[in-house]
């Protein structure tokens, strides 16, 4: 994965609470197990006014232009900006898969569905809570002036506005670890390799009938 230290991008408000992940990527496009090319799926039902069948060419597609990420002021936007409980519903990893592949690299909300919290920050996702007042400032901001843009330092575990406020935020050490460093986990295994092959060649050394099959194969 691609490591994610500092994002500085622009803002799209998701003005709804409770959005589950059949809403965020819907049931019919959950068939292919790649984690790409869902991007033009995400709230397929929100953004096109057809319905999306898998592997279709949504340029040609009827947009609703009322829906926040077809509206011109928040394209190429890398933080979505959302209400409570975002990502409830089913456990489908295809849901940060989505958002990954649009281009957000940042959620803030004032609470998320665990199981799908778990899944971003697996899939290169920062998802960060914020108090419902400071959340509540950011979407009056965002709508107020075109091209508002945050900075989130994950490292120093901060959002910074246009006009210098920070508000901090809370994250799990081990979680962080594995974004700054852009790690899964078999990546995060994998930074104990020497102590792992250290460990076999011990059990080697105690209990050989445990290896014998194995060296002989």
């Amino acid at each position: 994965m691609e490591p994610l230290t500092r994002v500085e991008g622009l803002v799209a408000p998701l003005d709804r609470s409770n959005v589950d992940t059949d809403a965020i990527i819907p049931k019919q496009f959950l068939k292919s197990i790649h984690r790409t090319g869902f991007g033009p799926n995400l709230f397929d039902e929100w953004r096109y006014r057809d319905e999306g069948q898998p592997g279709e060419d949504c340029s040609n597609r009827p947009l609703n232009h009322d829906f926040v990420l077809n509206q011109p002021r928040y394209q190429a936007a890398s933080i979505l900006l959302t209400r409570a409980n975002f990502g409830c519903g089913s456990s489908r990893e295809h849901a940060p898969w989505a958002l990954a592949d649009f281009g957000f690299r940042v959620l803030i909300a004032p609470s998320f569905a665990d199981i799908f919290y778990n899944n971003c920050s697996k899939n290169g996702i920062l998802p960060l809570t914020l108090p419902e007042e400071t959340v509540q400032s950011l979407f009056e901001a965002t709508w107020e002036q075109p091209g508002y843009a945050l900075t989130v330092d994950l490292p120093a575990q901060t959002v910074i506005t246009p006009d210098g406020t920070r508000y901090g935020f809370e994250i799990d050490p081990h979680r962080k670890h594995m974004l700054v460093e852009g790690l899964d986990e078999i990546g995060v295994t994998l930074e104990h390799a020497d102590a792992i092959r250290a460990y076999e060649q011990r059990q080697r050394a105690v209990t050989p009938w445990l290896f014998s099959d194995i060296e002989a194969s």
